[in-house]
């Protein structure tokens, strides 16, 4: 009788021991499985990017090779399709490599757990650019905001994780950067887009950037046209200098100009002729310095054939 009553007893598997209820209901929120690329939408406003480099032709060869080692991370929406949490770039992947379906972690996230997510993942990349820095810390930032009981994915007691702190501290913390840095990266948001790729490509540093950050975008489109005109950039003591000009309601586009014509240690060569009428003439490929001898040759070769044109005529 008792060897019949013990063949009944169930034995909890190991694992199962230590697991929470909280934890246990995360597992049952997730399951893998294959989507077709059709059905799996961008994050919106995905702050970084995915460019076709070669990095990228590698990603592709190896997926071809060996398939995709760490499935994706999306999260399932309302009409059926689903929504990329991590894996932008393996996605493009296997768009490249022609193959329609890929290997999925689906996960039931809250839109404001999905974005901590999304950034958190991405972060850990060797190369960031620092747009890309600039719109992931902004999304965390607002989302943690957003979420006020809870900072984070884990299950610790929320009291602990935001006693005495603010939502930047803890950005801070997570990511680390000094409060300041992250105040500085997310003002980069504020740049007009042509100014931020220059900051991507290293042409205007992070506090120069952040100085211009300041100015209204009719403003930073004077000083685009500047920088093109001057063929430098801005030094922090000229940014400082026109944030205040601003401030004071005294900034036009004569007096961005007037700025970044002053002399400084990253200022070229400036083009021979300030009308664009002709500038748009002179070759690009031309030095500055190279400029004004084409239009003189230019202008020289015009002269004869007027005189050539003037003589048939009699």
């Amino acid at each position: 009788m008792a060897k019949h009553s013990a063949e009944k007893i169930e034995l909890t598997p190991f694992d199962d021991l230590f697991q929470t209820d909280e934890s246990r209901e995360d597992l049952q929120k997730e399951r893998l499985t294959e989507i077709p690329l059709s059905a799996i939408r961008d994050f919106p406003e995905h702050p970084y990017q995915v460019k076709d480099d070669e990095n990228m032709m590698e990603l592709v060869e190896s997926v071809k090779t060996y398939g995709l080692l760490q499935p994706v991370l999306v999260r399932p929406l309302e009409d059926g399709t689903y929504e990329m949490v991590s894996g932008h770039r393996r996605k493009r992947a296997f768009e490249l490599a022609g193959i329609e379906k890929i290997p999925a972690r689906v996960k039931e996230l809250s839109r404001d757990d999905a974005i901590l997510m999304m950034v958190d993942s991405n972060l850990q990349r060797d190369e960031i650019l620092p747009s890309e820095k600039a719109f992931a810390y902004k999304m965390r930032l607002d989302a943690m905001t957003r979420q006020g009981k809870r900072t984070d994915l884990t299950s610790a007691p929320v009291e602990q994780k935001l006693k005495n702190k603010t939502s930047r501290e803890l950005l801070a913390e997570s990511v680390g950067e000094s409060h300041a840095q992250i105040q500085r990266y997310i003002r980069l948001t504020e740049l007009i887009p042509e100014l931020l790729e220059l900051v991507d490509e290293k042409r205007i540093a992070l506090r120069p950037a952040v100085e211009i950050s300041y100015l209204s975008p009719e403003a930073q489109k004077w000083l685009y046209e500047a920088i093109g005109f001057a063929d430098a950039t801005p030094s922090h003591a000229q940014t400082i200098k026109m944030r205040k000009f601003f401030e004071e309601g005294k900034l036009t586009q004569e007096v961005v100009e007037s700025i970044m014509e002053e002399e400084k240690p990253n200022q070229r060569v400036k083009p021979a002729f300030k009308d664009k009428r002709i500038m748009n003439l002179i070759p690009r490929t031309l030095a500055p310095e190279q400029q004004s001898d084409y239009v003189v040759k230019a202008l020289q070769y015009y002269n004869r054939f007027l005189e050539r044109k003037k003589e048939m005529g009699r």
